[in-house]
C-alpha cells in the first residue's frame, strides 16, 4: 500500500516562507504525478501544483511565481517551496500522487495533510 508521510508545514507570518516534503513509499510502480493540493476553512480541496515524470507542472494561478514544485524521483519525494506567503495561503496542504498500476488503471494518493498557517 502506498504511503505518503508530509512534513515541514508551520505558522508563519506574511511573506515569509516554508518548505514542504513528501516522502512516497510502497508501489512497484512509477508515480506519474507528484504534487500538492490544500483546502482552507469552507472551501474545497483544489490544487497547488504538480508535477510530472517528464518534468511538467502545473501550478494554481495564484501561487505561479510565489511557489515551487520539485521531486526527486530516486527517493519518491515530493517538494514545495513557498514564498511570499499570505493569509490567503493558509490551508491545509495535502501530498498527492497517482501511478498506473498493472492493469493500466490510474489510481491516486493522498497524504494525511499538513496544516500551513499565515499570520497577517
Amino acid at each position: 500500500q502506498v504511503q505518503l508521510v508530509e512534513s515541514g508545514g508551520g505558522l508563519v507570518q506574511t511573506g515569509g516562507s516554508l518548505k514542504l516534503s513528501c516522502a512516497a513509499s510502497g508501489s512497484p510502480f512509477s508515480f506519474y504525478h507528484m504534487g500538492w493540493y490544500r483546502r482552507a476553512p469552507g472551501k474545497q480541496r483544489e490544487l497547488v501544483a504538480t508535477m510530472s515524470t517528464a518534468g511538467r507542472t502545473d501550478y494554481k494561478d495564484s501561487v505561479r511565481g510565489r511557489f515551487t514544485v520539485s521531486r526527486d524521483n530516486a527517493k519518491d519525494t515530493v517538494y514545495l517551496e513557498m514564498h511570499s506567503l499570505k493569509p490567503e495561503d493558509t490551508a491545509v496542504y495535502y501530498c498527492y500522487v497517482d501511478l498506473y498500476d498493472f492493469a493500466a488503471n490510474p489510481r491516486n494518493f493522498w497524504g494525511q495533510g499538513t496544516q500551513v498557517t499565515v499570520s497577517s
